[in-house]
């Protein structure tokens, strides 16, 4: 590209990249008759009023890998400029990302004036970037030699920016955004003052003071003018101009903002609010509120949350935003401390008189912090420091009052300590000056929390280590030796957990379809899971796995423990009917009603119910239920009460029987099955022994629909004939309903079974011929009933027992009762269920046995297969139990919290520590004071049929190695 600059710009391009030259330059391009000769660079100055001919040779575009810097300079007499307009050259390179930059310089005590009439400025943080592509940067150097920057966006409302003897403006440009030919208009300002219009507000005293090491400067007001070379006080409320002698006079003075707080015995006057305040923003501000209550009693400051954090006087806050907390006393003036904001201090008490101070620096935006004022109790000390100390791991610094310098004569300052529960605290004194005491000594007084009894100690004694609860410290000072070195002490409280994490070792290794969740369920954000030594907010270890895990200040009842494992599909069953081998399944809702009875092969892959279940597991060979666990997952609430996932098989019809056949489904329940068919079948579905109620309300409904089209291809209800024989091409679902009877119920059984298309085509062809499809239908006819038969003899099932009595399809005999059929004992579940509860370290058994001692323990246990005769079946205590009925709206876990893997984490009993002087042992014994290594990792097993609890340990469900 070929370019000319302006003449009285200096344009350099640079590369943005950190690349070699080879791979990112820009060349100048010089032509003659026969050749090209070119010098690449990776940044090159231009000549202005020249044209140049550039060629940029990168590997990144060149618009992304330059930038573009074009430098003017405008110079100012005492009454003109030169030039008088900030220029730009907009089509220059305007593809690129571009800086104008114009130098500034004027006499000396001469101020220029900056006019932007087109884009007036909007002040910003040094943090804030401008969304419109447009930033101005003004760079100040005042008299002193400090140098100042200030960012300014566009659409504001500063139209004009005065501007010392130094400055450089900027204007950064992003690429493809266009640029007006003239920026701004410079000129001179004569004058050697500065005036400036104030209003303060009702009740507030504005003082207007010098620095004493500033140049000559004074400040006046009025018509006269009436002039102060050090100080001015403004009290009125109204309209005021004041004038400074000098061009910059925020180099010289500063501005005290204050108001007065007055409380009664009762109540305040008003609370620490300061709203963004438009008085002198340019200048080093304080913001003072002056309180005062009633003799004897105190003025109490609460700290927004979280709190305030104490710093030494040398320090300043982070946010450049400093308070300062200082009281009157006979003895004279004593500053309680120095606060910065995001801390743990949550209020202050002092007695009687005090003052609050916020130091803001100036061209710094006002953000200040609500206190709220009240009158606090009496007290009879200097004052009182309230402390939240922060759970987890934390080392906070405080200050005695008026350090460095000495503490107050013969006075006393207390520290109230809120220690969080499972922690312990240390003392640590890092820096502290005694008083020569002429009377009375220095020490230092500890109390428990609402305790009586206190331990004394001197500041050169050993102090509190590794204790717990909430305590208050008081510091008390002797009468001393004025001319002396006065008290001052600079100390610590670190606070830790006090808790051991619980440990263990999972191993999966051996089994390859087994899946272990870990998840929280309490609100408790200072619960900590690791997974080889990994924080984790939710745990999970694939089979095939080791992991190990430890768990820290996590109670059992905020775990769950999920544990998946898939044995394949399922298929009906009748009660008491064997399964030819497999594991035998019963499955029942929440409330005690049967579901159904299964086996652990079949066509029924998936079963969705709205409550929770219980499952049975059953067989003779108790090593087929090794590891066989279904895959039991939770989802958002089912619309439908039972929803069946099926794939019935070709040659076995497959039976679906409304939940409590034949006595009917209950009133307003719906049951639905989803028949997966594969892609070269069809199905015959058969309705039979329908039996329709009288709807009182509402009607009963059975539908057929494909999964593959909304319309329905089979809509019957109870007032309505319809055919009872379909042929479905594909996938469907079937959806059953049930009214409100006035009399009779709602029940159907279905049959469904699978054609090949073939087939089905063949027998429409033959159905041409009449003879020929008379003697079809008979055959058909003989080999259906037959077949009927035969599968009711040994496949009959009900695919759903609702809370009613159960039936049984070809089954003449009454059902069952509850009491009778005992569907609600647990003859046997899968043994690697069997879970210890409450694991407990070995201090802490005593402890816990007492408490638990005589209270029964629910556990799961192994049922023991009895040889050549039919097991017992023992009543449980559970079976007199009154039933309870689920809340609908309730999240309920499969696993019992109680039921998991998980023990519960020791607690160190608090009530051992009534006293001072207990201290917690395990942090002394701990060389390093950490609690990350505790003791060897616990392994935690599976229990098998064989072997005896261990409530340190879990065996796997061969009785041979640990999980």
């Amino acid at each position: 590209m070929t370019v000319r600059p302006d003449k009285d710009a200096t344009v350099t391009v640079s590369s943005s990249l950190l690349l070699p030259l080879e791979q990112c330059s820009v060349c100048k391009v010089n032509g003659a008759e026969n050749d090209t000769q070119t010098t690449c660079h990776s940044s090159l100055a231009l000549v202005p009023d020249e044209d140049v001919t550039l060629l940029f040779n990168c590997t990144e575009p060149p618009q992304s890998a330059f930038v573009i810097q074009i430098h003017r300079k405008i110079k100012c007499t005492n009454d003109t400029c030169s030039p008088a307009t900030g220029v730009a050259q907009p089509s220059l390179f305007s593809e690129f990302i571009r800086t104008l930059v114009w130098d500034l310089s004027v006499p000396e005590k001469t101020v220029m004036s900056l006019d932007f009439p087109v884009d007036r400025l909007k002040e910003m943080t040094e943090s804030e970037l401008c969304q419109d592509g447009y930033q101005y940067t003004v760079t100040r150097t005042n008299t002193e030699g400090e140098v100042k920057t200030q960012t300014y966006c566009k659409n504001g409302l500063v139209a004009h920016l005065h501007i010392p003897s130094q400055a450089t403006v900027s204007l950064q440009v992003q690429k493809g955004r266009e640029v007006d030919s003239s920026i701004f208009t410079a000129k001179p300002i004569k004058k050697q003052s500065r005036m400036i219009s104030v209003t303060p507000e009702p009740d507030t005293i504005v003082t207007i003071s010098r620095n004493t090491k500033a140049k000559e400067c004074s400040v006046c007001v009025g018509e006269g003018p009436t002039c102060n070379p050090k100080e001015l006080v403004l009290r009125a409320a109204r309209n005021t101009s004041v004038k400074f002698t000098c061009p910059q006079p925020q180099d010289v003075f500063s501005v005290e903002i204050n108001r007065e707080i007055d409380c009664t015995e009762i109540t305040c006057s008003g609370n620490i609010v300061q709203a963004e305040s438009s008085l002198f923003p340019d200048f080093n501000r304080t913001f003072t509120w002056d309180l005062k209550v009633p003799p004897g009693l105190s003025f109490q400051l609460d700290f927004p949350s979280p709190g305030m954090r104490q710093i030494p006087p040398s320090e300043t806050c982070p946010d450049e935003h400093t308070y300062a907390i200082i009281t009157y006393q006979r003895t004279g003036l004593a500053t309680i401390g120095i606060f910065c904001p995001d801390g743990s201090i949550t209020r202050v008490q002092v007695l009687y008189k005090g003052r609050v101070s916020l130091q803001v620096p100036r061209d710094r935006k006002l953000e200040p912090l609500d206190f709220k004022v009240t009158v606090g109790p009496e007290i009879k000390m200097l004052a009182v420091v309230k402390v939240n100390l922060p759970r987890g791991v934390s080392d906070t610094d405080f200050f005695s009052a008026n350090y460095p310098r000495g503490f107050p004569d013969d006075d006393l300052m207390r520290w109230d300590f809120t220690v969080p529960g499972m922690h312990n605290y240390t003392v640590n004194f890092l820096n502290h000056t005694e008083s020569l005491c002429q009377k009375k000594e220095v020490m230092v007084m500890y109390h428990k929390a609402r305790g009586k009894v206190g331990i004394q100690k001197n500041l050169a004694d050993p102090q509190p280590t590794h204790r717990q609860g909430s305590f208050t410290m008081t510091l008390f000072n002797c009468e001393t030796d004025r001319t002396k070195p006065g008290l001052s002490l600079k100390f610590s409280v670190s606070v830790m957990r006090s808790g051991h994490p619980v440990l263990c070792t999972v191993n999966l290794s051996e089994d390859e379809r087994l899946v272990l969740h870990f998840e929280k369920r309490g609100s408790d954000p200072y619960c900590e899971m690791r997974k080889d030594s990994v924080l984790q907010e939710k745990i999970t270890v694939p089979s095939g796995t080791k992991a190990r895990l430890s768990f820290l200040d996590c109670p059992s009842e905020d775990l769950r423990l999920t544990a998946i494992k898939t044995i394949g599909n399922l298929r009906q069953s009748l009660p008491g009917q064997e399964c030819n081998g497999s594991v035998s399944l019963h499955v029942a809702e929440g409330d005690g009603s049967s579901i159904g009875y299964f086996c652990s092969e079949g066509i029924i892959r998936k079963i969705q119910v709205h409550s929770n279940v219980s499952i049975t597991a059953t067989a003779k060979d108790l090593s087929l239920i090794q590891g066989h666990f279904l895959n039991v997952s939770f989802s958002e609430e089912i619309s439908d009460s039972i929803i069946y996932t099926v794939q019935p098989r070709l040659g076995s019809p497959a039976l679906l029987a409304t939940p409590n056949w034949p006595s009917g489904m209950k009133p307003y329940s719906t049951v639905s099955w989803i028949i997966n068919l594969p892609g070269h079948l069809q199905a015959d579905l058969l309705l039979t022994n329908i039996s329709q109620p009288k709807c009182g309300k509402g009607h009963t409904f059975i539908k057929v629909q494909t999964l593959a089209s909304p319309e329905e291809i089979l809509s019957r209800r109870e007032d309505k004939e319809a055919e009872d024989k379909l042929m479905v091409p594909e996938s469907f679902y079937l959806n059953m309903s049930n009214c409100m009877p006035e009399n009779g119920h709602f029940s159907v059984l279905s049959i469904v079974t699978l054609q090949e298309t073939s087939k089905l085509l063949l027998s429409g062809i033959l159905g041409a011929v009449g003879a020929v499809l008379l003697l079809m239908l008979i055959v058909l006819t003989v080999f259906l009933v037959l077949r009927k038969k035969k599968r009711m003899m040994v496949k009959e099932a009900s695919s759903y027992i609702g809370k009613g009595n159960i039936f049984i399809p070809g089954d003449h005999v009454f059902p069952k009762t509850r009491s009778d059929s005992e569907p609600h004992v647990y003859a046997s579940i899968e043994d690697t269920m069997v879970y210890s509860h409450l694991l407990r370290e070995p201090s802490y058994v005593g402890t816990i046995q007492d408490h638990f001692q005589g209270q029964p323990v629910d556990t799961y246990r192994t049922f023991m297969a009895l040889q050549d005769r039919v097991p017992e079946i023992t009543e449980t205590a559970a079976d007199h139990e009154p039933e309870l009925v689920p809340e609908m709206d309730e999240y309920r876990p499969f696993l019992d919290p109680s039921e998991t893997f998980i023990p519960s984490r020791p607690r160190t009993p608090i009530d051992r520590q009534d006293s001072m002087g207990f201290m917690d042992r395990r942090m002394v014994d701990n060389e390093l004071y950490t609690f990350k290594s505790t003791g060897d990792i616990n392994t935690i097993r599976l229990s098998g049929a064989d072997q005896i609890l261990n409530p340190e340990t879990f065996i796997d469900s061969k009785g041979e190695g640990p999980i």
